[in-house]
């Protein structure tokens, strides 16, 4: 009984089956090819292609273009492959499943030719064939990673970016949720390696990390550390701490580090230190106080303690903490002094300690002077007038300063529901004002009136 062949959304019924000439005919044109009359097999199997596309018989056609394309490779005539595949795909009416067939045939070459240059002319090929084609979008995604890995190791990351940037892996229907994963984080890699830290910010977003949540997938589990890693690195470029912090405890959830003591011990040290780092906030405090509440902190008692002196409601003297856990701190990749940016981070420690010490202040005075202050902090007068300023521009304390005197005045924050009241009865006692002006000079128009 004749099958029918579903194309371009329609239902289209063979008309001829071709399937016994295929049976006779490839073998022979085959092993004219090996004879060296390549043309003269292309020429009969074309012939015999035109027959079944027009005839709707979409096995047959598949097996034609397959056979071509084998018989060129077999005669490693690579030229004449690659006209081949752009004239089959171009041909009229061609059947979309027998182009798909054709595509992943050739696919299966491309590691297998001969040199570099050939091969790439080949991806080439098979990607214009593919381009705009829903059909092959996944055969075209994953040429076009081979692309880009070959221009990277040819060291123009830039070329690697701009080939992978090219698609858009995640409006693809046809291909598995874990492909378009690893590809979606190439992409991201790719951005980081040529430093397009704004585009890796966007791209990161077509990911979702509840994606990362099987845990028992061992190649899901890779890609969610793999994710974390790129966004580390874009986390440190941008000087978010918090950020950091967050990143390490997801990755304390992944299975293979939390089952290795030095892994897990290497993650839960960075999440303390870069929340040390982070600056005073809701979010800031919320997370320390639930990750000192974590059992796992104390398998590393020298960072619990750390992390418990930012929430005791006592001044931190910097010169006792560097005697303790400078040694310590400076070992590990955070602080570490042989570079630029473990210099900087250990200079942005000092002022959290400095911040935590002007909030302390906050809490127990109402007035104190600026010499008497920044001996507390043990800091010259003015960098402790900056530091101030800093936190009341931030909103994390309340204070007026009064510089010709020397002294600061800590005021307490007011809830929005006290400043609302007492806005509601300024405004009211401001009306009331008016109504009783509008009454007196309604009074005096009055008495004008009768004297007159």
């Amino acid at each position: 009984m004749p099958e029918s062949t579903v194309d371009s959304g329609k239902i289209m019924k063979m008309e001829v089956d071709c399937s016994s000439n295929c049976d006779t005919k490839i073998p022979e044109c085959q092993k004219l090819a090996r004879e060296g009359k390549l043309h003269d097999a292309l020429d009969q199997l074309l012939v015999l292609e035109k027959l079944a596309r027009t005839g709707a018989d979409m096995s047959s056609t598949s097996r034609i273009l397959v056979a071509i394309v084998q018989i060129c490779f077999e005669a490693r005539n690579w030229a004449v492959l690659n006209e081949h595949i752009v004239l089959l795909s171009k041909r009229r009416s061609q059947l979309k499943q027998a182009v798909t067939k054709m595509v992943q045939e050739c696919c299966t070459y491309v590691d297998k030719m001969p040199d570099k240059e050939t091969k790439i002319k080949l991806i080439e090929t098979l990607r214009a064939v593919t381009e705009g084609k829903i059909y092959v979008e996944v055969e075209r995604a994953r040429l076009t990673h081979r692309l880009a890995k070959i221009k990277e190791e040819d060291g123009d990351i830039s070329g690697a970016a701009a080939v992978m940037l090219e698609l858009q892996v995640e409006t693809y229907g046809s291909m598995s949720r874990l492909e378009k994963a690893s590809l979606i984080l190439e992409q991201m890699r790719l951005c980081l390696a040529k430093k397009d830290f704004m585009r890796t910010q966007i791209i990161a977003k077509k990911i979702n990390v509840k994606f990362f949540s099987d845990e028992n997938d061992e190649e899901t589990q890779s890609l969610k550390l793999k994710y974390y890693d790129l966004m580390m690195e874009l986390a440190r470029h941008e000087g978010w701490h918090l950020e950091l912090c967050r990143h390490n405890r997801a990755v304390l959830e992944t299975p293979t580090v939390k089952d290795d003591p030095k892994k897990r011990h290497t993650a839960l040290s960075r999440a303390v230190l870069y929340l040390v780092l982070a600056p005073h906030e809701p979010e800031q405090a919320d997370l320390t106080h639930r990750l000192l509440n974590d059992k796992l902190l104390d398998e590393i008692p020298t960072y619990k303690e750390l992390l418990r002196l930012f929430v005791n409601p006592e001044l931190i003297k910097w010169s006792g903490l560097c005697e303790i856990y400078e040694r310590d701190l400076r070992a590990t990749e955070v602080f570490s002094s042989s570079t630029e940016e473990g210099c900087k981070r250990w200079a942005d420690l000092r002022n959290r300690v400095v911040e935590h010490n002007i909030r302390i202040m906050a809490k127990y005075y109402t007035k104190i002077t600026l010499t008497r202050m920044a001996e507390l902090l043990d800091l010259p007068v003015e960098e402790t007038e900056s530091c101030l300023c800093s936190l009341v521009e931030t909103g994390v304390i309340n204070a007026r300063t009064d510089r010709p005197a020397g002294v600061v005045r800590f005021t307490g924050t007011q809830e929005p529901a006290a400043l609302l009241d007492a806005w509601a009865a300024s405004l009211s006692k401001l009306m009331s004002l008016v109504n009783h002006t509008t009454h007196l000079i309604h009074q005096e128009e009055m008495l004008a009136v009768a004297q007159s």
